[in-house]
């Protein structure tokens, strides 16, 4: 069963689909889950906005759900299908939640996908568990990779995104002089594949930068290959975990988008890391979302609580970002929820977030400046 996701790859391996388009979701959230069961579907794709639907939406009623004959036993691999690091806390909470509907634990897994490329690695059901490696934030910033023990301090928890596809080859490389990067450094994830697209649908004629993105060469090494770029930053690692074959495999870790990554002081952060710490400072803080402007971090959050607590908010977000990031906020703004644009795929439209704090779009509750 395929919600938001491609009808060509079943008319590729002729399984028959259920495709559910994402308002039909929206309206019932019961919808995917009764039609798993119902049909006793084995591999399913989704994306994590519905993840998130079902878990937030139906938290409560797994109970109601087992009443109902809701039976997930069939489901044998359940991939999210993502632009984006893995979300581990979402997977584990989505599989500890409908346990109790007989969903494996095993069968929740990630996948990744590009613009140039849709499929470049998946998780299999034969294989081991997905790899969960532990790197360390500080040289993470520097683009540096160092695995650290769990629990480490300043340590932030990558799950691979797959095991890399027959036919794809990655390689990862530093998107400003364009040469390879050892196995230690974190660079732009590149892909050569005979199933690349070929360039984007444009009325524009942007030929440079099709050329860029889908046809580019290494500067040194192998000058000769064609590859294409994901714009997205990660690392390579061999697991020790051994697959149905016996054999270990090439893991990629996908850390975040290069065009949304925060250059501050020298150094480079990601969004998302931030953006956790903030949603933990406040139980009434629903979403968050940070940016730059003119070299200043703004962060955006959404208040589902009173709004009377918008002002005790500002103190909690700038001293948690300057605790576990060390970076000095200069804007907060308070927002009401749904303010957040977020896409079909669950991502968020911070460049989107950004145009429209800069028009003055934003209806907020309450801005404080530290300037």
């Amino acid at each position: 069963m395929l919600p938001c996701f491609d009808l060509s790859c079943s008319v590729y391996s002729g399984h028959q689909s259920i495709l559910i388009p994402p308002f039909e979701l929206e309206t019932c959230l019961s919808l995917w889950l009764s039609t798993l069961s119902q049909y006793r579907v084995r591999d399913t794709f989704c994306s994590y906005s519905v993840m998130e639907f079902c878990t937030k939406g139906l938290g409560t009623q797994t109970e109601l759900l087992k009443a109902r004959g809701v039976n997930l036993s069939c489901v044998r691999s359940c991939v999210v299908i993502a632009e984006e690091r893995p979300r581990l806390a979402l997977t584990h909470s989505f599989s500890k939640l409908f346990k109790d509907l007989g969903l494996s634990t095993r069968a929740v897994s990630t996948a990744f996908g590009s613009r140039v490329n849709l499929a470049v690695c998946l998780q299999g059901t034969t294989g081991p568990d997905p790899c969960t490696v532990y790197v360390d934030m500080k040289s993470l910033r520097h683009d540096r990779v160092r695995l650290v023990e769990r629990g480490a301090p300043q340590s932030l928890p990558l799950m691979e995104s797959g095991k890399i596809l027959p036919g794809v080859r990655v390689i990862i490389v530093n998107p400003e002089t364009r040469g390879p990067l050892g196995d230690s450094h974190l660079g732009e994830i590149w892909v050569n594949s005979p199933h690349n697209a070929s360039g984007y649908y444009t009325i524009y004629g942007e030929e440079s930068l099709q050329a860029d993105h889908f046809n580019t060469k290494l500067s040194f090494g192998d000058p000769q290959t064609l590859w294409a770029r994901t714009g997205y930053l990660g690392f390579v690692k061999r697991t020790e975990l051994l697959d149905a074959s016996g054999d270990r495999h090439d893991a990629l870790f996908v850390v975040g988008s290069l065009g949304e990554t925060l250059e501050l002081r020298g150094l480079r952060y990601h969004p998302i890391d931030i953006e956790t710490s903030v949603s933990r400072a406040h139980r009434s803080i629903a979403e968050s979302a940070v940016f730059t402007w003119t070299n200043l971090l703004v962060v955006v959050s959404e208040l589902c609580g009173s709004e009377q607590d918008a002002l005790d908010l500002v103190p909690l977000i700038t001293n948690v970002v300057l605790e576990e990031h060390h970076l000095i906020v200069g804007v907060v703004v308070i927002v009401d929820p749904g303010v957040i644009p977020i896409n079909s795929r669950g991502e968020k439209q911070r460049m989107h977030l950004r145009d429209s704090f800069l028009a003055d779009q934003l209806d907020p509750i309450y801005v404080a400046y530290n300037m």
